[in-house]
């Protein structure tokens, strides 16, 4: 809006500048200081006229013209013609005293300015003022640049909170001065460029009011961080907005998806998706956050899966097609499935003892996940479980070696909890039970195999072998509910691939947690087995459920007084605790008689 102003006042001043220099010719009267003063005033009222029309401050812009007036009449020597007759030269001399710098230019947007800037210094959010070389006549007020936050007056600017960090080389003090930005809504423009630190420009002593929005990218982590360090300038940012990592899909969804594909499509000159092309980018992004009713809102993910696609499909091929799309995924997952290919090649060659046929008595394999930056793949582990007579309990041969982090640890004291009180009248156990996740070297963290690990135990103490070709992944409450874990869809796949580079039976399969089920999206191969019966999947939802299964023998339920039916899996487990108790006790006494008789 105040585009009209300065253009009227360049104008205005041309027109002085072309008038003042007659007042020198020959020809010409001699102008009294009233009719200097009457043409001034007409000249004045022109130039308010005309700023009016646009969002000015009268008052200051009065000053202004007092200014440039007290100015013409103190140096009308200036306006005088040169004896060359190089008027044109002395206008535009004229001319440079009044010219007007704008700052921002927003004449070509249709709304309010929203600016993001990516890379904030001093000048880029402040502004700053250009340098020329010494030679130069440019007037300084005419090197004056604005910043972003000046350029965004009306809008809105967007910052990453992790690019203004104090402690980054080249923009500490950023914060402060953004504060006291937010504080007086005021923004001075300095020069940055000397060696002696900031310096205020003397031709713009008055900072500039400015609104502006200000929105702050940011992790929850570096938002809290922002708040123990700078709790004041956190305190202006009264609105957090989180944005999910997923949401409950939806025709409407997969609506705004669609048109998104097509959007790119078009920016990034790439043929257009099919409707099943753009069903199979909509099951990607199912299976990035696992889940059957929830899509992930990683976009920049989804842009290169689309590049991707279209880069794969045939030239011939009018549109992109849901076999592109597969055949994206798998050359994405051919790229980071070294490490995985060397574990599969290690376990095929024996030199990782993993069985996925037969059955062994204390022996299962349970399922781990890797992360590898952008790609992650699970794999089988062998657990191991020894029992004898004793009073230590579970020893976790891991965490005694330091090689197990808090949430492993954390699994084996709930399988211990559960343990001892599915037999309250035995407690304290007399146990001594040992687990182990064979050949792992580099530690063992998560609770995930808590299931798997108290399956070991209750074989090693029934007697009961379990099936090797069935691997489990689950983790456990006190009161024996299996939670739901992550990594789901990745650990299956992983011991898929296993099993088949071994050789399918048709008996191998996994057992997961029933919390997990909505959590299936697994790959079509995987898919293509479990519906020709070569693999299976089971769920359960108490961890009893699945010993059942695994041996094939009920699990037995207590009596009044805490019995179990001897041929039961509870049973069995009761018998060898009852049989450890017997055997430490008499041990104690065959200890007790030998102290005393030693006394004697």
């Amino acid at each position: 809006e105040i585009m009209p102003s300065l253009v009227g006042s360049e104008m205005c001043i041309r027109d002085r500048a072309k008038t003042v220099p007659t007042w020198f010719s020959e020809d010409a009267p001699n102008k009294t200081p009233e009719e200097v003063d009457t043409w001034f005033a007409k000249q004045a009222e022109q130039l308010l006229a005309v700023a009016m029309a646009g969002e000015v401050d009268a008052k200051a812009f009065g000053e202004y013209l007092s200014a440039i007036k007290r100015d013409t009449l103190e140096n009308l020597e200036a306006f005088r013609p040169n004896t060359s007759g190089d008027n044109d030269g002395v206008l535009e001399t004229v001319l440079s005293r009044y010219r007007v710098n704008l700052l921002v230019d927003n004449r070509h947007l249709e709304c309010a300015p929203v600016i993001y800037d990516d890379d904030p210094s001093f000048q880029s959010l402040f502004g700053g003022v250009e340098s020329v070389s010494e030679s130069s006549n440019t007037p300084d007020f005419m090197r004056l640049r604005a910043g972003n936050l000046l350029k965004a007056h009306g809008g809105m600017l967007m910052l990453h909170l992790r690019d203004l960090d104090a402690g980054e080389q080249g923009n500490a003090g950023i914060i402060e001065k953004l504060h006291r930005f937010l504080r007086n809504g005021r923004i001075q423009i300095e020069d940055t460029g000397g060696s002696a630190g900031h310096s205020v420009v003397p031709h713009l002593l008055e900072p500039l009011p400015v609104k502006v929005k200000l929105v702050l990218i940011a992790t929850h982590e570096e938002f809290y961080a922002l708040q123990e360090e700078f709790p004041e300038f956190a305190g202006h940012f009264k609105i957090l907005v989180d944005f999910v990592e997923r949401f409950a899909a939806s025709p409407e969804i997969y609506l705004a998806v669609s048109r998104y594909v097509a959007e790119r499509c078009d920016t990034l000159g790439l043929k257009h998706f099919s409707a099943a092309a753009v069903a199979g980018l909509l099951r990607a992004m199912h299976r990035w956050v696992e889940d059957q009713a929830r899509i992930g809102t990683n976009y920049a993910q989804l842009e290169t899966l689309i590049i991707e696609s279209a880069s794969v499909s045939p030239l011939s091929a009018p549109l992109v097609e849901p076999a592109d799309v597969e055949t994206a995924s798998r050359l994405r997952l051919l790229r980071h499935e070294h490490y995985e290919k060397e574990l599969r090649d290690s376990i095929t060659d024996g030199e990782l003892m993993i069985r996925v046929q037969g059955r062994e008595i204390g022996q299962i394999n349970g399922l781990t996940h890797m992360e590898l930056g952008e790609a992650g793949f699970g794999s089988p582990v062998r657990i191991s479980a020894r029992c004898y007579p004793g009073d230590r309990g579970i020893i976790n041969i891991s965490r005694e070696v330091q090689m197990s982090g808090p949430n492993h640890d954390k699994g084996v004291l709930i399988l211990q909890s559960w343990l001892a009180a599915s037999f309250p009248g035995l407690a304290p156990l007399s146990l001594n039970a040992s687990l182990v996740f064979e050949q792992e070297y580099y530690g063992v963290e998560g609770d995930s195999a808590s299931c798997a690990e108290l399956y070991a135990l209750l074989s090693a103490l029934s007697g009961l072998p379990l099936p090797q070709g069935i691997a489990v992944t689950g983790a456990l409450n006190q009161h024996g509910e299996v939670l739901p874990i992550g990594g789901l869809n990745e650990k299956i796949e992983g011991y898929f691939r296993v099993c088949r580079n071994l050789g399918l039976d048709g008996k191998q399969g996994v057992l997961i947690p029933a919390a997990n089920r909505l959590h299936l999206m697994l790959d079509d191969e995987v898919t293509q087995a479990v519906e020709a019966g070569q693999f299976h999947i089971l769920s359960i939802g108490h961890v009893l459920e699945g010993i059942e299964y695994l041996t094939g023998m009920p699990i037995g339920n207590a009596d009044e007084q805490g019995h179990y039916r001897p041929e039961t899996v509870m049973g069995r487990v009761q018998r060898a605790l009852e049989q450890f108790s017997d055997i430490r006790k008499n041990n104690q006494q065959t200890l007790s008689f030998l102290v005393r008789d030693r006394r004697n």
